[in-house]
């Protein structure tokens, strides 16, 4: 929640920080630029110390980076350390959606994965309320998840930085032996390069480059409000805040109920492939001749999971293609308000719904090593996005906002023939990587 959040409600602040601060709106504009570019990179630092030094650890550094960072962002009166402040509450923002995807794998199975205010300070007050309250629970009551440090929860945790405050003071013992958990808190240095790994293989590659490709129009559409929708209907501030209610607000709905759509397009796919024997496995050397439970997290060679992942996400595009570029030329012909605000609302859902599919697949593509795995996806989904917004003024000036968002429109279809060749050849990839490696995990 934390990143999106910090990004969107930014926006509406963007003329009034340009005012106070005495720059433009082009030079806020790059740090949105700014805070971007460390989403994408910070993820595959704190994803790999989750993976390896538990996820209690990495939580707590990001929350306290993100906290400290909103605080920062209210006291501050300068432009230079407006852009250092907000690369470090993206640092530990966009740090949190790697640790969150980590958690999703260690704790679930495949069949259950599925403002204005009284100035622009209060944006960042709220935020650091949010996260300090956030960042107090992680420390009271968050356990280690991590199954490379307490396994199925039966080992006790290796340090006391992965353990929870509640339970040391409550007297809580574990009744299991002790045993080699192979982790610690400092056994292993963060190689923020251990991520773009994953990118190597097919099936998670094309999942990463849907994703972010409509993540990339998922920015600069929200980017557009600001720069775009807000000036030529040249409204308050006020207005500039309420303007991006739809958007949020579909999406919020969206991933609600598609986490609910993606469990039951699990089990109505599962009821057609039986766990014992596939019906007809993609590749002409079967992998393994035991049976397989497909609610196992990491046992999903017999199972095509992405015919369960992507059975609904084509609806959701055509919805998303549509309301961009409705929207663009509803801008281009100066329709009432009502117009855009109601496309806003179905791209952003259709959107959100999107990526909610995207990354339950790439976590179940990769489910050892899923906050790694997230922090590629947003490496790759952050630079997309980071080139989107900075493309769109130059664009929208260049051949009008109407063309601007079909070029946009055109890009996102181009995830409809990725999304059927995965569908098509993404088990036999999945069961040929096995194969290769001579595992069948």
């Amino acid at each position: 929640m934390f990143s999106g959040l910090s990004s969107f409600i930014y926006y509406p602040a963007i003329r009034p920080l340009a005012h106070e601060l005495h720059v433009s709106v082009a030079a806020i504009n790059l740090t949105v630029s700014a805070y971007l570019i460390v989403a994408g990179i910070f993820p595959s630092i704190i994803g790999d110390i989750g993976d390896h030094s538990g996820r209690r650890l990495a939580s707590l550094l990001a929350f306290t980076l993100y906290f400290a960072a909103n605080i920062g962002l209210d006291t501050q009166h300068s432009y230079a350390a407006l852009v250092v402040l907000r690369c470090i509450q993206s640092a530990g923002s966009a740090g949190a959606i790697a640790i969150a995807y980590g958690v999703i794998a260690d704790i679930t199975t495949p069949a259950e994965r599925g403002s204005y205010g009284l100035s622009w300070r209060w944006i960042f007050w709220f935020l650091a309320i949010l996260s300090g309250t956030n960042l107090l629970g992680l420390v009271l009551f968050f356990p280690e998840t991590s199954r490379k440090l307490v396994g199925n929860g039966s080992i006790p945790p290796p340090s006391i930085l992965h353990k929870s405050v509640y339970p040391i003071f409550a007297n809580r013992k574990s009744n299991a032996k002790p045993t080699d958990s192979n982790g610690g808190s400092f056994k292993h240095f963060p190689n923020p390069l251990t991520c773009l790994t994953t990118l190597f293989h097919k099936a998670t590659f094309i999942i990463i480059a849907v994703g972010s490709i409509q993540y990339a129009i998922f920015s600069a559409l929200g980017t557009s409000l600001t720069t775009q929708m807000a000036t030529r209907l040249s409204v308050n501030y006020l207005t500039a805040g309420l303007i991006y209610l739809p958007a949020g607000i579909g999406g919020l709905l969206a991933a609600f109920f598609t986490g609910r759509l993606v469990d039951y397009d699990y089990q109505v796919t599962k009821r057609s492939f039986p766990s014992s024997t596939p019906s007809q496995p993609p590749s002409t050397e079967d992998v393994t001749t035991r049976n397989i439970n497909p609610d196992s997290p990491n046992d999903l060679l017999a199972f095509p999971i992405e015919k369960a992942r992507l059975r609904s996400i084509f609806p959701f595009l055509a919805i998303a293609s549509i309301s961009t570029v409705g929207y663009g030329w509803s801008l281009q012909a100066n329709a009432h308000i009502a117009v855009p605000l109601v496309l806003q609302f179905l791209s952003g859902s259709s959107q959100s719904a999107i990526f909610v599919i995207c990354g339950t697949l790439l976590t179940d593509f990769n489910p050892r090593r899923s906050a790694t795995a997230q922090a590629s996806y947003n490496l790759v989904r952050c630079a997309l996005a980071a080139g989107g917004v900075a493309a769109l003024e130059p664009l929208a000036g260049g051949v009008g906002v109407g063309w601007c968002f079909t070029v946009y429109t055109t890009v996102g279809v181009l995830c409809v023939p990725l999304l059927i060749v995965l569908r098509a050849l993404g088990w036999g990839w999945r069961r040929e990587k096995a194969r290769r490696e001579g595992s069948v995990v």
